[in-house]
């Protein structure tokens, strides 16, 4: 007997319109009395309820529990098909009981219907077989607590003793924390545990075959607001693939609401699509995973025709022609047609496989001979279940009888007979490697064979990082494997292989802009990249070299840019060095990489400066044909700055010396154009001396050097002119002297003066024919250029150690006039001094450059190197020149004393007069014959060429040594008045 009322609740699913979505609801009919309990036959006349928003129709009317109260007493049960709900099992302990004594009435989702959840683990745990039933007994009583469960099954253990497998049934989903809570009470008895689920995660996807057109959308949903990380996988045999966002796939992540859901979007869909693809949901050792399988209609990613014969010559009998199309295996059925000069064909099909994984179609054309231009093309159709077609074509070349004269010859058994102007491919290769040679009729001549088989191990490689690049196995680990297996695979001496491994590193560059990767990748990354550089690219052509230099520049700064990096010391390889440089409230950043000097001020985030060698002279310098490149360039990049104005500057390990007389650019590499350009960059002089290139972006940089040292108008004119006139004045005062030798030499003195004169003139003379000798192009690549430089620098000495002989003479008879010199001990010191000594000098300077490796000569100028302050073999000639110039000028100055003494003591104007003029004498004379116009020459190396002052310094020295031997003449000769006027 009922006490006061009976209450049913019953699930009623109303269904309407509601832009296009169906929703539930929970309804709740109430009995006030004692009344039947066919409550379904009461409420079949109900057909419709009206809300405040819209109508509603019942459709589907079930009773899903029923409730007795008597008094205060409350009794419950569910209907056979329905559970407990989550609430009622948490609040009221419920879960596996038919009936529930408690007052839960009046809960709005009292039974939830039951639906089939399962979910797979694994224990981790040392064990024998006999203790299986022991483990079971544990999982059971621990994961029984679960809400619907229903029984648990173990199997095992694995061959390794150490894995057991379960599997637990349930009627009803649950939480993640409950389960995670289960599992963590088990972990300390029975091991590590992993688990799972099914039925928790609902996938949505299309459940007929896609056309290979489509863009197909998986849709996973998981009703339970989470914290942990969702991942989508592709299933192909026995491989699993990690999905992310790529070229071809778009995947993304839940949202913040309580329903979270993820999609994938497959945008460029191909064969490697196809497959089962599971979304799963993972926290901590729990994985909520769901699966389905799409199927698309397939059509061959790849088609590689060829064709046997490769040419075919039009005579008497004209061999068949067997064409085959070789595709990757495939489960679509597919419908293949053949057309030959858009006739279709009669179906002969043969099929075969090939290994490792493919299969080729082949059908036999007759040719057809008659003179035509059309080509002999013939394209094959693949035709799949949705009658979507996938074609490719290949032409036959055919030699007609007019063509035979300007056909290419049979090469080596290898290379048929060919028309000109075409490529003949050859899909053979060596043992372990793939692809194909061609070469081309240039008529009647081959070209080279351009070889294109690569290594298969690097063909790997390429196709993991073309899946990598479309979304398929785009994970960090796997982008630190396919570095690792870069560098392994690549055969430094293949110009296939460094091009595939070039393509390798511009795929992953492009991925890395979808594709997230972090500092962890460097060291693979920069070792694989920087071992393509180990090489000169010999047996590479200039156009395909400038092609793969750009490609392996854009790509190692692309990556650079891309990789999300912290602020760690960076990394160093042989070829390629990586700074960091984190920068915080406006400080500068100051980085070396190579020995460049990069300084760049911001005023946040991470500065990336990359240095490479060995890459410079392979880049496209056609632009710039005249100037020589350093081995460095420098690519600098920013991360988290925002930045609008950039101001860097870079300091180029250049030799500074060589910045006076050569061209300096600043440039920058146009990824556009493949070419460098000077926009934006500034070649600018910094203190000290030193130079450095500063520029308003950022991008790879580098510096440009003329190769011909800049010069001035005219100046190597008046050289040639200079000299000559030089030669020749020596040549007369030497045979002047030669002629008036007895008449003018009557004392010891005019016996010193006559010989250095005459030395001076001779070593001069000689000095002179080996400076214009090394003048004429073809002296600079023999080694007539080294003789010329040992020439140039012996009798250059030779002529100023006479000049202090000269000059030490002087002075010796000025100071000791009583002690006059003889003859024998003047002419033995100055044969030491003049002649000894210069050669110990060249001799020593030769011997440690030729030991040490350094460069003792420029061959480009046959004279000796300059390289900084101290730093060349041109200090073996400054050192003792400018010790001697410093002599002869004091030696100088005390005559000029001299006679500035003996006019203070006469006192009279005339007298002052006359020891003016002897003064002016004594340094017109003097200045030719001490070398002091030589100082001229150090203020030309410390004064930049392009300043005016450099400018003029150039002209005059120019003028006054060239002239040098002339103004020996007119001051050795025509000036002294017993040789002028000797009869």
């Amino acid at each position: 007997m009922w006490a006061r009322a009976v209450i049913l609740f019953i699930g009623v699913l109303f269904h309407y319109q509601q832009a296009l979505a169906v929703d539930t609801y929970m309804a709740e009919f109430m009995i006030e009395s004692n009344a039947t309990l066919n409550v379904s036959g009461a409420l079949s006349a109900i057909k419709q309820i009206a809300t405040p928003n819209t109508t509603m129709t019942i459709e589907l009317l079930e009773l899903t529990a029923e409730c007795k109260i008597v008094g205060n007493a409350s009794t419950c049960n569910c209907s056979s098909a329905y559970i407990w709900s989550n609430d009622v099992c948490g609040n009221f302990q419920c879960c596996n009981y038919s009936y529930c004594n408690a007052n839960i009435s009046d809960y709005p989702a009292l039974c939830i219907p039951k639906v089939k959840v399962r979910f797979n683990g694994t224990v981790q745990v040392r064990i024998t077989i006999n203790q299986t039933d022991t483990i079971k007994k544990q999982l059971t009583d621990g994961f029984k607590q679960l809400h619907g469960f229903e029984c648990l099954n173990v199997s095992g253990p694995r061959d390794d003793g150490q894995i057991v497998d379960f599997k637990v049934d349930l009627s009803v989903i649950f939480l993640t924390d409950t389960l995670a809570k289960i599992i963590a009470d088990l972990e300390p008895t029975v091991g590590k545990i992993a688990v799972e689920t099914s039925g928790l995660v609902s996938i949505q996807y299309p459940m007929d075959t896609v056309k290979f057109s489509s863009t197909p959308t998986l849709n996973c949903r998981f009703e339970e607001k989470t914290n942990g990380s969702w991942n989508w996988n592709l299933l192909k045999g026995n491989k699993t693939f990690n999905l992310n966002t790529g070229s071809s796939i778009t995947v993304s992540l839940p949202n913040e609401t309580p329903h979270n859901c993820t999609t994938v979007q497959i945008i460029k869909l191909s064969g490697n699509w196809a497959g089962i693809y599971k979304c799963g949901f993972s926290k901590g050792s729990i994985v909520h995973a769901a699966t389905a399988e799409l199927k698309v209609a397939l059509l061959p990613d790849k088609i590689t025709m060829t064709i046997d014969p490769l040419t075919v010559e039009c005579q008497d009998a004209v061999p068949p022609v067997t064409v085959t199309a070789t595709i990757d295996n495939s489960t679509e059925q597919y419908t293949v047609t053949w057309s030959y000069q858009n006739n279709l064909q009669t179906p002969n099909l043969q099929t075969q496989p090939v290994p490792p994984a493919g299969i080729a179609y082949t059908t036999v054309i007759s040719i057809n001979c008659s003179p035509s231009s059309s080509p002999h093309v013939v394209i094959v159709s693949f035709t799949n279940q949705m009658d979507e077609i996938k074609k490719a074509s290949i032409t036959i070349p055919v030699i007609y009888a007019h063509d035979r004269n300007q056909a290419c010859p049979e090469d080596s058994n290898v290379w048929p007979k060919t028309p000109k102007g075409v490529t003949v491919t050859i899909r053979k290769c060596e043992v372990n490697r793939v692809g194909y040679k061609e070469r081309t009729c240039k008529g009647p001549e081959w070209m080279e064979v351009l070889d294109n088989c690569v290594n298969e191990e690097l063909i790997k490689v390429v196709n993991a990082a073309a899946n990598f690049k479309e979304g398929l196995g785009a994970t960090l680990q796997v982008a630190i494997q396919i570095f690792s297996d870069l560098k392994k695979s690549m055969v430094a001496d293949s110009v296939a292989d460094l091009s595939a491994s070039i393509n390798v590193l511009d795929t992953m560059s492009s991925a890395s802009e979808t594709i997230t990767l972090d500092n962890s990748i460097l060291d693979t990354f920069l070792d694989a990249a920087s071992s393509m550089l180990n090489n000169t690219w010999k047996a590479v052509n200039k156009t395909l070299e400038y092609d793969m230099s750009s490609k392996y520049l854009t790509s190692i700064e692309g990556l650079v840019n891309n990789i999300k990096m912290n602020t760690s010391e960076g990394n160093d390889t042989p070829n390629i060095q990586l700074k960091l440089c984190n920068v915080q409230n406006g400080t500068s950043c100051n980085d070396i990489v190579f020995g460049v000097e990069v300084k760049l001020a911001l005023s946040s985030g991470i500065v990336k400066t990359v240095g490479v060698k060995n890459l410079a002279d392979k880049l496209n310098n056609s632009k710039f044909s005249d100037y020589k490149f350093p081995s460095i360039v420098v690519s600098a990049t920013l991360q988290n700055s925002n930045d609008s104005k950039i101001d860097i500057k870079l300091d180029f390990p250049i030799n500074q010396s060589m910045t006076q007389d050569s061209n300096i650019l600043c440039v920058f590499w146009n990824t556009t154009l493949n070419e460098w350009s000077e926009e934006g960059c500034k070649w600018k002089k910094g203190v000290n001396n030193r130079s450095y290139c500063e520029c308003t972006h950022l991008t790879s940089f580098s510096v440009l050097m003329s190769k011909i040292p800049v010069t001035l108008l005219f100046l190597d004119e008046i050289t040639y002119v200079g000299l000559g006139v030089s030669i020749c004045s020596l040549i007369i005062f030497l045979i002047i002297e030669a002629l008036v030798w007895s008449a003018v030499v009557k004392s010891n003195l005019s016996h010193f003066r006559h010989t250095a004169l005459v030395n001076i003139s001779l070593c001069l003379l000689l000095a002179d024919c080996s400076f214009l000798a090394a003048c004429f192009s073809s002296i600079k690549t023999s080694t007539w250029c080294l003789v010329l430089t040992v020439t140039k620098q012996y009798f250059f000495l030779a002529m100023f150690c006479w000049m202090l002989c000269l000059s030490i003479m002087l002075l010796h008879q000025l100071i000791f006039i009583f002690h006059p010199l003889r003859k024998r001990v003047y002419l033995l010191l100055s044969t030491i001094l003049g002649y000894i000594c210069p050669t110990v000098i060249v001799s020593a300077t030769y011997v440690y450059y030729k030991y040490t490796g350094k460069p003792y000569h420029n061959t480009e100028t046959c004279w000796l190197t300059y390289e900084g302050l101290l730093k060349g073999s041109i200090h073996a000639f400054l050192l003792p020149v400018g010790t001697i110039i410093l002599m002869n000028l004091f030696s100088m100055g005390v005559v000029i004393m001299t006679l500035l003494k003996s006019t203070v003591s006469d006192g009279s104007k005339a007298d002052e007069k006359e020891a003016a003029k002897s003064i002016m004498k004594v340094m017109v004379f003097l200045t030719p014959v001490f070398g002091v116009t030589w100082v001229l020459g150090f203020f030309v190396l410390l004064i930049d060429i392009n300043a005016p002052m450099g400018v003029l310094m150039n002209y005059a020295f120019t003028i006054i040594n060239s002239f040098q031997g002339l103004f020996v003449l007119l001051t050795g000769c025509f000036a002294e008045k017993r040789v002028f006027v000797h009869p």
